[in-house]
C-alpha cells in the first residue's frame, strides 16, 4: 500500500449493518472495519481496504435525475456509517431498481451476509 492510500484510509473507520431479509426481518448482521491499521470483524479486512482504496467515491448515491430500470434485485439492506478518508459518512443500500443495484455491487465486498 502506498504512503498517500495508508493516510487516506487511517482515518477510515466503518460500522456496517446488514439485513439480508430487508429491515425488520431476523438475522441482522453487524460488521466493523478500520484501515491503516486494518482491523475490525469484516471477513477479509485488508483485501476490503484495498479495494476501498482503488474505489474513487464508493459511497457516493444515485444522481438526481437518472433513469434506472426497474429491476427489483432483492430486500438486502446495508447501512455503512463511520468515517472514510476522514469525512463523516451515513449511507443507505437497498436493491430496489436498477441504479441502487450497481451501487449495491461497487462495494458488495462490505456485506459479506447478504
Amino acid at each position: 500500500m502506498s504512503v498517500v492510500v495508508a493516510i487516506l484510509l487511517a482515518s477510515t473507520s466503518l460500522h456496517v449493518t446488514v439485513w439480508p431479509n430487508g429491515p425488520g426481518h431476523a438475522p441482522k448482521r453487524s460488521y466493523t472495519l478500520t484501515c491503516a491499521p486494518v482491523g475490525g470483524t469484516l471477513p477479509h479486512r485488508l483485501g476490503a481496504c484495498r479495494r476501498l482504496a482503488r474505489l474513487k467515491a464508493p459511497f457516493a448515491p444515485t444522481p438526481q435525475n437518472v433513469a434506472c430500470t426497474e429491476i427489483y434485485g432483492g430486500p438486502q439492506e446495508a447501512l455503512v456509517a463511520g468515517r472514510f478518508r476522514g469525512a463523516l459518512l451515513r449511507t443507505r443500500f437497498n436493491r430496489q431498481n436498477g441504479c441502487e443495484i450497481e451501487r449495491w455491487n461497487r462495494v458488495a465486498f462490505l456485506f459479506p451476509a447478504a
